[in-house]
């Protein structure tokens, strides 16, 4: 749908009302002027991954290609699209090594072997059903508000670099395994989220509750990507890059800025945009050219950032008496 002359813009409203923040945790007055865009890149990612992970189910191809040493492939009335044996792979997917030739990250085939294009391939995989539910179900709840408030091409850039800044930290930190998954371009849009709220700040009317219950949700699937088999430098990398990215690029005009264009000159505000809103693009803006080109630099230099940060493993997991976090 087109609206307002802009190729991203929904259908208008036509007076002013209260508005669901993005993550439906907090509201602001929406301006008379201002509108909704229909969300139909979310649904496509959606379906663009789970095409992928049919295509992976084929190439995979349990019935002719496992070994049988770990028990027989699950579900066998799916024929070639039957999944791995569970002690194999508990999250009903694919083995490692058809991951792995599909474009799954891999420090060693990135710094190596000139695949660069492994940072990119490896949001679009997932290792078996239950994870590409999670990330969906995930995707679906963030990312179809983000894309009505902001429009698809704000929502795409956050998501695609997110997922890329997640995967160079993560190639920075764990060089022995493989990974896979969308979970830092979601991070990203959850790191998003949280920094709209700042650069909107003013136009939010419950803002404890909305920056609470942010926190909360963060924290929590932070908290999450300690435990083993988790790539939490993913996450982290990926909520970064979209938090300075929110600032960038989810900046509101000031409140009554757009009804203030039908006013005379003399009553019109005279900015768009406060001064904090351009500090913080200003800001994150060198933050994240220099971020991604530190870690880019170091990557395929073949620096160990462990080497660095002693403590920073634990950020991915913590050892317990339950599990081990030895590759």
């Amino acid at each position: 749908m087109i609206g307002n002359g802009d190729p991203e813009r929904g259908a208008p409203r036509k007076h002013r009302n209260q508005n669901y923040y993005a993550g439906g945790v907090g509201t602001y007055d929406l301006d008379s002027h201002d509108s909704y865009w229909t969300s139909w890149l979310v649904p496509l990612i959606v379906l663009a991954n789970v095409a992928m992970f049919v295509v992976i189910m084929f190439v995979n191809n349990c019935p002719k290609n496992h070994d049988g040493l770990h028990g027989d492939c699950v579900a066998k009335f799916l024929r070639r699209l039957s999944f791995q044996p569970l002690r194999q792979n508990p999250l009903f997917g694919p083995s490692s090594s058809t991951l792995e030739k599909l474009g799954a990250l891999e420090w060693d085939k990135i710094v190596h072997q000139n695949q660069a294009w492994r940072l990119f391939t490896c949001i679009w995989l997932h290792a078996g059903v239950i994870h590409l539910l999670a990330n969906m179900l995930s995707l679906v709840f963030i990312g179809i508000r983000l894309e009505q408030q902001f429009g698809f091409l704000r929502v795409g850039v956050i998501y695609l670099l997110s997922g890329i800044g997640g995967s160079i930290l993560s190639s920075l930190f764990i060089r022995n395994n493989i990974s896979v998954g969308a979970s830092g371009a979601l991070f990203g849009l959850l790191g998003a989220m949280l920094s709209e709220l700042f650069t909107n700040w003013t136009i939010y009317t419950n803002k404890a509750a909305a920056l609470f219950t942010l926190i909360v949700i963060i924290a929590i699937n932070l908290a999450v990507g300690i435990l083993p088999h988790v790539d939490n430098f993913a996450h982290i990398g990926g909520f970064l890059s979209g938090f300075l990215l929110g600032f960038i690029l989810l900046a509101r005009p000031q409140f009554g800025w757009l009804e203030g264009r039908n006013r005379p000159a003399d009553t019109r505000l005279k900015s768009k945009y406060t001064v904090y809103q351009y500090v913080f693009w200003i800001i994150a803006t060198i933050l994240l050219i220099v971020g991604f080109t530190v870690g880019l630099v170091m990557l395929f230099k073949g620096e160990n950032a462990n080497d660095k940060c002693s403590w920073c493993h634990y950020l991915s997991c913590v050892p317990t008496s339950r599990w081990s976090c030895d590759n």
